[in-house]
């Protein structure tokens, strides 16, 4: 006899779903085991289980159906427009509905994202497991409930049909991050798996990667990225924040072979104590930036900023306990709330914390973060003025302005803001330019180039008066 669990809520008939026109009932589904997973776009935890719950779909796909629903942190997740842009970002390939009142929320007793309702095949809920990395449990789980279910007759036999709604084709796809120098543009094509070398008119010169989701060493096209966001160069070298993989890659710009400085290809939640980083296992690294032999590492799945010895080959936390916060301090005192981007400025490193919507500043001396603009993880907003004064929402980089200044890339408020850090004023630049969750900054050559990423495109902006252009990167 099965366990006695409680009825799972019906999905309310008044759901938007973003990605299928034929929306899930949990009526219409008994005789399989269905997860209903809570997910908000900007998380790097709910990005994080997306390939979980793939691997799930995949090692169950004759009785196991994944229904996602979005409920959002920001205003400017709430139109399905936006949802669909999260949920083709994320690849995800089961039906999802906008949840912007959070009424299925509530109906499950939801508290945190990502949380996952396990529900038995006759529509009873037998768990509610929150947070990432519960692979193994939830298998563990799903295969007994579908045994149970054989062993009462109950089981069907069939598989989920994937729900897709694709993005419009187009030569890049979510670009991320970007890198110019006085001649060279570097695009992580995220979409596409990979990472290009342009000239500044959008030329196409080399592709690093094979335009498909994997993890492999090798040359050029041989090689395998997976999300791929930061990009630096040093010395002959382009390290890579190969974000998908959780991994930091090289690319020898001699011969365009790709090698593994750090990451293991999954998450890992250990902090470094001067570390070898051979075998060294990291999570969701966003961006990248260099100071003389040392890497710096936006490790957004873990709340903190890392240093690399790229001589000695070892790694530490330089700030960040690993807590999701705004904390100012010194070193693991000092909380982050997943660190996307990073720039260099006066001997600090400027960091976009983007679950803060806040820019930060890390000392290099001795890991002291100090706050410039943001006040908690829900003081968001879409102001300007002194530092104080002024919000953000969710911004995802930044870059090293003209005397002093920091560009941010303001993601979900489609802006780049400028910062005076002399003056302690946020300004919005005039662009004439529609911006679409920007993600990614660079400034060379006298001009300000920015990943326009939910448009796919490259835009770059004359810092010498205003005008901006679409790149036309093409192959």
């Amino acid at each position: 006899m099965s366990p006695i669990r409680p009825q799972a809520p019906e999905l309310p008939s008044g759901l938007t779903w973003v990605n299928t026109d034929d929306p899930p009932r949990l009526a219409m589904l008994r005789g399989r085991v269905v997860l209903v997973w809570f997910w908000t776009g900007d998380s790097a935890q709910c990005a994080a289980m997306v390939p979980d719950l793939a691997a799930l779909q995949a090692r169950h796909h004759d009785g196991l159906c994944v229904i996602g629903i979005h409920c959002p942190k920001y205003g400017a997740q709430c139109a399905p427009a936006a949802v669909l842009r999260a949920v083709n970002r994320l690849r995800i390939e089961h039906p999802v509905a906008s949840d912007p009142a959070f009424a299925v929320w509530r109906d499950y007793g939801v508290g945190a994202w990502p949380t996952v309702a396990v529900i038995d095949a006759e529509g009873r809920l037998a768990a509610r497991v929150a947070g990432a990395g519960h692979l193994g449990p939830l298998d563990d789980l799903v295969g007994a409930l579908l045994d149970e279910a054989a062993a009462q007759g109950l089981r069907v036999f069939e598989s989920a049909v994937p729900a897709i709604r694709p993005e419009p084709r187009a030569s890049l796809r979510f670009p991320g991050k970007l890198l110019a120098t006085e001649r060279l543009l570097y695009v992580a094509d995220s979409g596409h798996d990979r990472v290009l070398e342009c000239d500044h008119h959008g030329r196409v010169l080399r592709r690093f990667g094979s335009g498909h989701a994997g993890f492999a060493d090798g040359a050029g096209e041989e090689a395998a990225f997976s999300d791929p966001q930061g990009l630096i160069v040093h010395r002959d070298q382009l390290y890579v924040a190969d974000r998908g993989n959780h991994a930091v890659r090289s690319v020898d710009l001699a011969d365009g072979s790709v090698r593994t400085l750090l990451g293991t290809g999954v998450p890992g939640y250990r902090r470094p104590h001067d570390s070898d980083v051979h075998g060294l296992a990291a999570c969701a690294p966003a961006d990248l930036a260099i100071v003389g032999d040392q890497l710096y590492i936006a490790m957004a799945g873990l709340n903190q900023i890392w240093q690399v010895d790229l001589i000695g080959r070892r790694a530490r936390v330089l700030a960040g306990s690993g807590a999701l916060d705004r904390v100012d301090g010194i070193g693991a005192d000092a909380v982050l709330a997943q660190p996307s981007g990073l720039a260099v400025a006066q001997a600090q490193l400027v960091v976009a914390d983007a679950a803060a919507s806040a820019v930060r500043l890390v000392r290099l001396a001795d890991g002291r973060v100090t706050t410039v603009v943001g006040s908690g993880l829900y003081a968001f907003g879409d102001a300007v003025g002194t530092c104080a004064a002024s919000r953000l929402q969710h911004p995802l980089a930044v870059a090293a302005g003209p005397r002093g200044s920091v560009f941010a890339a303001d993601s979900y408020n489609d802006a780049i803001k400028l910062i005076n850090l002399a003056a302690a004023k946020v300004s919005r630049p005039e662009i004439g330019y529609r911006l679409n969750e920007p993600s990614g900054l660079s400034v060379a050559a006298g001009a300000l180039w920015i990943a326009n990423t939910g448009s796919h495109e490259i835009v770059r902006v004359d810092l010498s008066d205003g005008t901006a252009r679409r790149v036309a990167v093409a192959d």
